[in-house]
């Protein structure tokens, strides 16, 4: 009977292998830069043009998001952190090693790539999410690409196929591996038990998610400037330390990316596959994931979110998944084929500083991770509201998603990252096909709001002032007026 059983996992494992392998060598890769791209010369290069006001959004955020005392709104800030929570994860920490012990150096580089192109769609997704978004029976904002595509698209099967890929890819998968990097780091650092570990994430996680939106977005709000903010810092501090290795360090990136160095890793095609589906992994531009946490935020215009979670992307990418590509590339040991993963970025840091990087690993891994559960469980959450507004179908959801941490903190990292592979290509294919159709009406928003700002103003949308948009019930000059608009 066992011989049977690990038989049946194992031709499922070579089915999905053979599914990922299709998606992500040859669909994925050309719709992600073909869309990104094809947004990014759309938006005028939005993305590096308007970094600038990025940035001013972001702290105007952080200012409502300290000051105001409404029980019923959530900052622009708060969302930011809501995705930023998803986003930074163990894709920067274990997702990245993986992709420099499988596809070498080089993947470092389609990282930064799909980033900075992804950003583009990053910025059109999230615009839209605010556009389409509505206010739920407790007065919270809810939305992303299901809302979108049934109030735009009149599509309301492919909300629900979406909605359906999500719940099961984000909730359940996703936090499947979050709960999986936890209990094999905290084992590695302290020899715990996987299952004891994964005991306490899971009653972590039920005080959180227990408690609705309000809660999850104060907890984001707390967790993720601490985590990130730490993780950067040590890595800086690794990199100055090796100051003399960056040069060299970058040549070998590049040099991997095109194939002309093979004895640091993999060729190009590899290099490449590696750094297009771990640098998605993390950063998620494109996905369909941060448009929920996006139509969360209480803004006077939908760029504004855009923005902000274009921000996001470059956060996530640029900064947190580069800190732990160099500290693994500075340390050398992803030479060593052995080791993989977490155990990976384990080894390099304790490799620099000492013996207690396993434990300052670990305990960035549980902040990175666990803030990435409530952030993917929230997802989940808004669509399954989309589905159906049931109490019933929310409670089972939420014991789903703590059968899956425990799942995940015992089972093999195999199987679970290559699941979470393939449910992020299915749904960044339906989601990716929807903003392409809807993408001229971000396009508008943005020339409205870039419009206002030349002419000094604090920009405010009226769906009425967009030639085209209809169904929106959130952004009439009618609904303005019922409804009390901050910046």
């Amino acid at each position: 009977m066992l011989e049977m059983i690990q038989y049946m996992l194992q031709t499922v494992q070579e089915i999905i292998n053979i599914l990922n392998n299709a998606l992500w060598s040859y669909v994925l890769i050309f719709l992600l830069i073909a869309v990104g791209g094809y947004f990014t010369i759309r938006t005028k290069f939005v993305q590096i043009r308007m970094l600038k006001e990025m940035f001013k959004l972001l702290a105007e955020g952080v200012t409502k998001a300290t000051t105001s005392d409404d029980k019923n709104s959530v900052s622009s800030f708060q969302a930011f952190c809501i995705s930023l929570a998803s986003r930074v994860g163990t894709g920067n920490l274990a997702g990245v090693a993986l992709a420099i012990a499988i596809g070498g150096p080089g993947a470092v580089f389609w990282m930064w790539m799909i980033a900075l192109v992804g950003g583009g769609s990053s910025f059109v997704e999230s615009t839209l999410a605010q556009i389409y978004k509505v206010k739920d029976h407790n007065g919270y904002y809810r939305g992303g690409p299901a809302y979108y595509m049934e109030k735009a698209l009149g599509a309301r099967w492919m909300g629900i196929l979406f909605s359906i890929l999500i719940t099961i890819c984000f909730g359940l998968v996703f936090n499947s591996v979050q709960a999986n990097t936890i209990s094999l780091a905290f084992n590695e650092a302290f020899g715990l038990n996987r299952l004891y570990v994964g005991i306490g994430v899971t009653l972590l996680t039920s005080l959180i998610i227990f408690g609705g939106v309000k809660r999850i977005a104060k907890a984001a709000e707390v967790i993720v400037p601490i985590m990130a903010t730490g993780y950067v810092l040590i890595a800086l501090f690794i990199v100055i330390m090796n100051i003399q290795m960056i040069p060299s360090i970058f040549v070998l990136i590049v040099k991997s990316a095109f194939g002309l160095n093979q004895v640091a890793g993999a060729g190009i095609s590899m290099a490449m596959m590696q750094g297009i589906k771990r640098g998605l992994f993390s950063n998620e531009a494109g996905m369909g994931s941060a448009p929920n946490a996006a139509a969360t935020a209480e803004v006077t215009h939908p760029v504004k979110q855009g923005l902000i979670q274009t921000l996001g992307v470059f956060t996530d990418t640029l900064l947190v998944c580069s800190a732990t590509a160099f500290m693994i590339l500075i340390s050398g040991v992803y030479k060593n084929g052995d080791m993989s993963g977490i155990q990976l970025t384990q080894n390099a840091l304790s490799s620099q500083v000492g013996p207690w990087g396993n434990t300052f690993i670990a305990v960035c891994i549980f902040l990175f991770a666990f803030s990435s559960i409530i952030g993917n469980y929230y997802y989940g959450e808004t669509n399954i509201e989309f589905i159906k507004d049931s109490k019933l179908g929310i409670f089972l959801y939420r014991i789903a998603v703590v059968g899956m941490v425990i799942f995940g903190s015992v089972s093999k990292i195999g199987i679970v990252w290559d699941l979470a592979d393939l449910f992020m290509g299915l749904m960044a294919i339906i989601n990716l096909i929807a903003i392409v159709l809807l993408g001229k009406f971000a396009f508008r928003a943005l020339d409205d709001y870039v419009a206002q700002l030349k002419q000094g103003k604090n920009p405010v949308f009226y769906a009425e002032n967009i030639e085209g948009l209809k169904n929106t019930t959130c952004w009439s000059k009618k609904a303005s007026k019922d409804s009390k608009i901050s910046a």
